[in-house]
């Protein structure tokens, strides 16, 4: 087991317009809290990405750092590459899109780094508000036992191929569509459940919150698929204020 960790931290420049650096900041308190060294390792636009980091975070942002964000991404490589040798990597709203297939910005279609099946095109309507879902289970979040809360704030609809799963089911909130981008579809009602994707050694979802603060095992077990153990090896934290917290925000 590790007793160290580096958290990179993608694009905070460009994808950071929501707070969701503060996904890093958990990770690397929640690590130094079990007595781990862990460092956040900011790589910004026009850096290359370290691809034997052992987790990757990255956040939310407006269509031209979208864009941006992409265009870096795929020319340099190193985070498809941290991908195939499944380092956890773990996405937030416009960080997600930019994970898929393709999606929409700036009124065109921008191809995306392809680590997950999904492809995101505008919705009739921004969903914005409170979002809760029970996790699916999928893939490496098979451990997940808790309720999943954030904020979500998007006008992009995501719709998951075959080979990508959603993260969690909606107990309430717009998650990952509407009915805009799944009306055509067979699978539509079940694509309208979904709130973010599992695929590989990807968690991504549209979350903010920061989520992992929100989300304390969503945090833990990413912490421990970048150690190499099962969740249930991570010596258990007792934070009182999270817990108050994340019930304020499932009731």
């Amino acid at each position: 087991m590790a007793d160290s960790l580096s958290i990179g931290l993608i694009l905070p420049d460009v994808l950071g317009t929501y707070g969701d650096d503060g996904n890093a900041l958990v990770l690397r308190q929640r690590a130094r809290m079990r007595g781990m060294k862990a460092e956040i390792v900011p790589i910004r636009l026009g850096e290359p990405v370290p691809a034997g980091l052992d987790i990757y975070c990255m956040g939310g942002g407006e269509d031209s750092a979208q864009i941006l964000a992409a265009e870096h991404l795929t020319a340099d490589k190193g985070l498809i590459r941290a991908a195939i040798d499944r380092r956890p990597i773990f996405a937030v709203c416009a960080g997600m899109q930019v994970l898929g297939e393709s999606f929409h910005a700036s009124g065109k279609q921008v191809d995306g780094l392809g680590l997950i099946d999904a492809t995101t095109s505008p919705m009739h309507t921004r969903a914005i508000g409170e979002v809760t879902s029970y996790p699916t289970h999928a893939g490496i979040t098979a451990d997940l036992t808790e309720p999943l809360t954030g904020f979500e704030n998007h006008m992009g609809g995501t719709v998951l191929g075959a080979n990508a799963s959603p993260l969690g089911r909606l107990t309430r909130g717009v998650g990952n569509t509407d009915v805009t981008s799944t009306m055509d579809l067979p699978d539509g009602a079940e694509q309208r459940r979904a709130e973010g994707v599992v695929q590989g050694s990807v968690i991504a979802t549209y979350m903010h919150g920061p989520a992992l603060a929100r989300n304390p095992q969503l945090a833990d077990l990413l912490l421990a698929q970048a150690m190499g153990i099962p969740l249930a090896e991570l010596e258990p934290l007792e934070i009182g204020v999270i817990d108050r917290l994340r019930l304020e925000r499932l009731k």
